[in-house]
């Protein structure tokens, strides 16, 4: 086997940890280094990994030139400018989601990426669970014929993340459109086969976060009062193929279950719900309706641990990226057409990649 690929981390905090696995069981990988701008947090992947080399300046361990990959799990500001940077040091870049806050940005990453020849992926997990599996594998052999239209939604009753890389615009690029919807979008519009997007009609509003008393589950803790992204947004998405989508995501809803995430597919064959894998289609000669749900194993392995394995597997058999950024750049353009539209109050027109 040729020599592994080294790993750096930029930002070691939690959803560095379920990326961890994923590296340790690669053949093709070893984590060597971590950086944070927290040294804390140093001594505890030292005693929990190993890892002996820690750096405060992302900076620093992109230009270490014994570094090959860098998996970036900072907030989401400085996604793209580290990711830009890593890519001209030379480096694959694997990187949380959402790949960047603006489509601008991605496109400056894909620009990065071609001048590099390196990999990039965003790291979108819900893709790698084996349901997610299952279920695009029933839709590519034609379950479904032409899907013409889907519902999708993840909706939380109480559940914001009240930290500040979350709930201020100037650092998250969003609400629950950026954390939580940039996953259940992703999903469906790969479920779909990634049609082309041509218009969004949303919606984007702090309804219930900002209410007197307001307060998130996670830890009973109280909302900022100069919080200044969305809480609740809804859209009605048109494609080039003329599908059409209904998106919903919220961190504050009257809505129970307290978490819910679900994509509803329908085509001109049947129609799908995820994460049931169940399908339904008729017997139009027999006048019957059937239903049917996939018998599924559990994942092989935990999604984000997964995902790293299948890119350090596509960069050492030089296979496409698991996770192309030009698909990350159609979910961002949709969701950043959202906020167009709240602000505009009409529907507004999108184009990707141009």
């Amino acid at each position: 086997m040729a020599k592994k690929m080294k790993v750096g981390f930029i930002g070691i905090g939690g959803i560095a940890h379920t990326h961890m696995p994923g590296w340790q069981a690669s053949p093709y990988t070893d984590i060597v280094a971590g950086s944070d701008i927290n040294p804390a947090v140093f001594p505890v992947w030292k005693k929990k990994y190993g890892i002996t080399k820690f750096y405060k300046k992302p900076g620093d361990l992109i230009n270490d030139p014994d570094i090959d990959i860098v998996d970036i799990c900072s907030p989401n500001m400085f996604h793209a400018e580290q990711a830009v940077a890593a890519l001209k040091a030379g480096k694959h870049v694997l990187c949380e989601k959402p790949l960047a806050p603006t489509p601008a940005q991605i496109k400056q990453m894909i620009a990065a990426r071609d001048q590099s020849g390196k990999m990039l992926m965003t790291a979108q997990h819900f893709r790698f669970h084996g349901n997610s599996q299952a279920v695009k594998a029933e839709i590519v052999n034609g379950a479904l014929g032409e899907i013409y239209h889907g519902r999708a939604w993840w909706l939380r009753r109480s559940g914001l993340p009240v930290a500040p890389t979350f709930i201020y615009m100037n650092r998250s690029g969003g609400g629950p459109c950026i954390d939580i919807g940039v996953h259940v979008l992703d999903l469906t519009l790969w479920l779909m086969g990634h049609p082309k997007p041509i218009a969004v009609s949303g919606v984007a509003r702090t309804a219930l976060a900002l209410h007197e008393g307001a307060f998130s589950s996670w830890g009973i803790l109280p909302i900022p009062k100069d919080m200044d992204v969305e809480d609740f947004a809804a859209a009605f998405i048109r494609f080039e193929n003329g599908a059409t989508l209904i998106l919903e995501t919220s961190w504050m809803l009257h809505h129970t279950p307290d978490e819910e995430g679900k994509v509803w597919l329908y085509g001109s064959e049947g129609g799908c719900q995820w994460p049931s894998a169940e399908f339904v289609t008729t017997n139009y000669k027999t006048k019957q309706l059937i239903n049917q749900t996939l018998q599924l194993t559990r994942d092989r392995m935990e999604p984000h641990a997964l995902e790293c394995v299948e890119f350090a597997k596509a960069i050492a058999e030089g296979l496409p990226s698991p996770v192309p950024a030009e698909q990350s750049l159609s979910v961002q353009t949709i969701l950043d057409g959202i906020y167009r539209s709240q602000k505009s109050g009409k529907e507004v027109k999108i184009s990707v990649g141009e």
